[in-house]
């Protein structure tokens, strides 16, 4: 029986784990990756990390270009930031905290490394929202959710917020 994927929460145990990096890149990570993608699209979201759907591995998926009504799914296995640089600062959401935004600084450059849904390495230097989604969803990875990156005083007014919004099971 096939698994229906469903977003995970803040407060599962897995959106803490630090992935670990896919070794096989085959047909049932391409079956995946659709899955996560049709659902990405179904709520809406910028992009969607394996481990906001269960799966403590090394990869992630986005399309920024949606928004603009042409939609440019991108697929990152493995991914790495080779460099960094600059600042900016962004009012970020996530799918794993729904309604709660929050400004969060970033790097405003990134050149990073990844492989690609056929197994090819590839090389790409990011600006703007791309490199804010990009760095967003690498965090997942980490285990590591934006509201990580917030002011003390700010933790605590969110996890005030949660306790009041958080969805039942």
């Amino acid at each position: 029986m096939e698994r229906e994927l469903k977003i995970l929460t803040f407060g599962a145990p897995v959106l803490r784990e630090k992935a670990t990096p896919v070794e096989d890149i085959n047909g049932a990570l391409k079956e995946t990756i659709e899955k996560m993608a049709d659902l990405m699209y179904k709520v809406k979201g910028l992009g969607l990390a394996a481990n906001q759907v269960g799966i403590p591995k090394r990869f992630f998926i986005m399309d920024i270009s949606q928004r603009e009504g042409r939609p440019l799914l991108e697929v990152y296995i493995n991914p790495v930031i080779l460099s960094a640089e600059g600042v900016t600062e962004y009012e970020e959401g996530c799918l794993s905290i729904p309604g709660y935004y929050a400004k969060v600084e970033r790097f405003a450059r990134l050149f990073v490394k990844a492989y690609d849904l056929e197994g090819r390495e590839f090389e790409r230097e990011l600006t703007g929202l791309h490199a804010i989604a990009f760095q967003h969803e690498f965090d997942h990875l980490e285990g590591v959710l934006f509201v990580d990156r917030l002011s003390p005083l700010k933790k605590t007014l969110f996890q005030k917020w949660w306790k009041k919004h958080a969805p039942t099971k």
